[in-house]
């Protein structure tokens, strides 16, 4: 089984011990504590679940300043995007301190980590604008992932955790959440060697459906993890549980049995296009899968990346060998009137536009929300119906 990143073994900073796990939350309830932002907390989800392998909690200031200029922490590690604790102040918070997170997606804000502080630093406008600079690719606050990052704060809070829960993803989603070591468990499980993972945070149209088919036919996989986002997205983004039952609808309808696992992760999306993008390989190889599906505006939002800049960092930014997982690079993939199948356009040099079934978002947001399937060429009846039911409930 592929390796995980940087490391012979998965190193999950959740506390299952049930001993230890039950003494840390009695310990947690006499710390000081503090409300954590939702990216923070997404952090510590992703941390506790095994994804953000080998990293052992928040870095430090120099770090995060290193991995934002060249993708590499000062120790040498290869990392794409900071892992912050960033909060507004923290004059009650000493390096060498012990503390309480507090979970601010869940009512109550039940404790979700406890950290120790090993040092407290603050970014200046400077440092802040060149993180978001490198990171996002733009200082435009209108960019959702860069905003958020400047609304946090500018104090960094560094050192290790141990994480006590995973937010509000188990409980609200039990069929769906895994951490990275529940994949790599269920992939041993198949007997599966060879594994195609695909990012999602939108319905999965009928071409995404037949990429993920192209993607398992093309490496020889024995089979394919659909992981998709659960946590915060931008307004007017379709929630997870109408993403979750559509997709689980297509799968069982149009895939073949035991060949896709349906998974999800407990992350707030960036919206950091090509360098989101290798976070999201990095987090695919600590699951376990050998190969990552990047296709068309990965991780995008509105025109801030080129069309396929997620992939192109790979070939220009990513040294060789930082990373054993495999990237699978797609193209725009429709469907052919001409072949009357899905295919990808760099395959098919003489069609036109005219040649392909091609609706835009908004298109297919209107059309739904009229109560209208889109035709089946680019979305499955059975999938149109799950979202026409959510689109009619909120009109």
């Amino acid at each position: 089984m592929i390796n995980p990143h940087a490391s012979e073994t998965l190193n999950p900073l959740f506390v299952c011990d049930p001993q230890s796990h039950s003494a840390l939350a009695f310990e947690a309830q006499a710390l000081p504590s503090i409300i954590v932002s939702s990216a923070t907390a997404a952090n510590a989800v992703m941390l506790g679940a095994g994804y953000f392998n080998p990293l052992t909690g928040y870095m430090t200031k120099a770090d995060a300043l290193s991995v934002a200029e060249n993708m590499h922490t000062t120790s040498g590690l290869f990392w794409p995007t900071p892992v912050l604790n960033l909060v507004e102040r923290a004059e009650e918070v000493e390096a060498g301190s012990r503390i309480a997170l507090r979970d601010p997606n869940v009512e109550g804000n039940p404790v979700l980590a406890v950290m120790d502080v090993e040092a407290v630093e603050s970014f200046s406008d400077q440092e802040m604008a060149m993180m978001t600079e490198r990171v996002y690719g733009t200082s435009d606050p209108d960019h959702p992932g860069a905003a958020t990052f400047n609304n946090q704060g500018k104090v960094t809070l560094s050192g290790p955790i141990q994480v006590l829960n995973f937010s509000y993803f188990q409980t609200d989603f039990p069929d769906t959440f895994r951490t990275a070591v529940e994949i790599r468990n269920q992939i041993q499980e198949h007997g599966w060697q060879k594994v195609v993972a695909f990012q999602t945070r939108n319905p999965m149209h009928r071409a995404h459906e037949e990429l993920c088919k192209m993607a398992m036919e093309a490496v020889d996989a024995d089979g394919c993890v659909i992981h998709m986002l659960l946590g915060k997205l931008k307004p007017g983004d379709i929630p997870a549980p109408v993403r979750d039952d559509s997709i689980r609808k297509m799968v069982e309808l149009y895939f073949p049995p035991n060949s896709v696992m349906i998974t999800g992760y407990g992350f707030d999306m960036l919206y950091a296009g090509p360098r989101e993008g290798v976070l999201h390989a990095v987090f695919r190889q600590n699951m376990g899968a050998t190969h990552f599906i990047i296709g068309r505006d990965h991780a995008g939002v509105g025109d801030y990346y080129g069309a396929f800049d997620a992939q192109t960092i790979f070939d220009q930014e990513v040294p060789e060998n930082a990373l054993e997982i495999e990237i699978f690079r797609a193209d725009h993939t429709a469907y052919s009137k001409k072949l009357n199948k899905v295919v990808m356009m760099r395959d098919v040099q003489d069609h036109t536009k005219e040649d392909f079934v091609l609706l835009s978002g908004t298109r297919v947001r209107e059309m739904l929300g009229q109560g209208i399937a889109p035709p089946a060429e680019f979305s499955r009846p059975e999938v149109a119906k799950v979202l026409i039911d959510y689109f009619q409930s909120i009109n």
